[in-house]
């Protein structure tokens, strides 16, 4: 079955890391911390045929203490783009499959990785991936850009996705990936790509979801939801103090990169999509399915909330048919070989 990551569902707007195990390759759309509410992630995608994005040239210098870094950057900022050359801001397990998928697309395309730190540097040269450090001073912008890196190693996020719309040349897609967080919806009731979200001040999770979002649809393009999965974090901790019928949607984190270059094949503007397998479970549900497959060893006793708020039963039926796309697992229970 091959390397799965469990994420939730992924919303996508035109302008979706953690090294996966064998078998730990599912999103789910639960947010960072486990032991809290759980929601979806988005994805936000920036797209357009046109070049109308602001054209001034990125001017941060890098911060940087080794001559390595410096010579990284160096080598970054003097490259020459190709029409399909991709940059991956934050190429963790999501990215680095969209690289992988990209380049089967695009064969003899540049792949770019743009990372905080220079930690996982090799490990990207050797998947055929050029790093470079965040702050790199470019003179050239890129016609693809994905931005997949998580809010919790920054300091002022909005500005992140701000600096990495500002690297898209406007000729191919900016896709940005997000979460379900913000949409609107504890019930767990459906929930579409058009829903309505909190507004801004209900919380600060999802005020940065919503500045980082407002940021890409400003600069033309589109916004992909998705979210990471919880069922090895339940594992390791037996019991967890949450509702068990709080609903939770998983897409594969292979789907999740198909979906990603699906949309940024595209080139659409302005638009949010879904990522999610179209088979809500509850969480009492994914994990009597982790029992029932024995691929884990922990043992996992219970939860013991009860109450909580719910989730949201997200349906992609749409995103499916307008990017002409579906999952290759097409549930939880299918990616587990359990499905009856």
């Amino acid at each position: 079955m091959g390397s799965t990551v469990c994420t939730s569902p992924a919303t996508f707007i035109v302008a979706t890391r953690i090294k996966p195990s064998s078998a730990d390759t599912r999103i789910s759309n639960l947010c960072t911390n486990p032991s809290r509410n759980f929601t979806s992630k988005h994805i936000v995608s920036l797209s357009s045929s046109s070049s109308s994005m602001a054209s001034s040239t990125l001017q941060v210098m890098a911060s940087s203490s080794t001559g390595a870094a410096s010579e990284e950057l160096d080598h970054s900022s003097s490259s020459i783009v190709g029409p399909n050359d991709l940059l991956i801001v934050g190429p963790g397990v999501l990215g680095r499959l969209v690289a992988e998928k990209w380049r089967e697309e695009h064969p003899g395309c540049q792949i770019t990785g743009e990372t905080v730190t220079t930690d996982h540097h090799e490990e990207l040269k050797n998947l055929g991936i050029n790093p470079t450090l965040k702050g790199v001073k470019w003179d050239h912008k890129f016609p693809y850009v994905i931005f997949c890196a998580p809010p919790s190693r920054s300091s002022d996020y909005a500005s992140d996705v701000g600096e990495a719309a500002s690297l898209w040349n406007g000729e191919g897609s900016f896709l940005f990936t997000s979460s379900s967080a913000p949409y609107d919806r504890y019930d767990n009731g459906q929930c579409y790509e058009d829903s309505p979200v909190v507004p801004m001040g209900r919380s600060p999770r999802t005020d940065v979801l919503l500045k980082a979002e407002k940021i890409v649809m400003d600069a033309g393009g589109c916004v992909h939801k998705a979210d990471r999965g919880m069922h090895l974090y339940y594992l390791k901790q037996g019991t967890i103090e949450a509702n068990p019928q709080h609903l939770v949607n998983l897409i594969h984190y292979e789907d999740a990169a198909s979906l990603c270059v699906g949309i940024l094949k595209k080139k659409l503007r302005n638009r949010v999509f879904l990522g999610c397998d179209n088979h809500p479970v509850s969480r009492q549900e994914v994990m009597d399915l982790v029992a029932k497959s024995g691929k884990y060893d922990p043992t996992f006793v219970g939860f013991t909330g009860t109450d909580g708020p719910l989730g949201k039963k997200l349906d992609n039926s749409k995103t499916r048919e307008e990017i002409g796309w579906e999952p290759k697992y097409k549930s939880w229970a299918h990616f587990l070989g359990v499905a009856t």
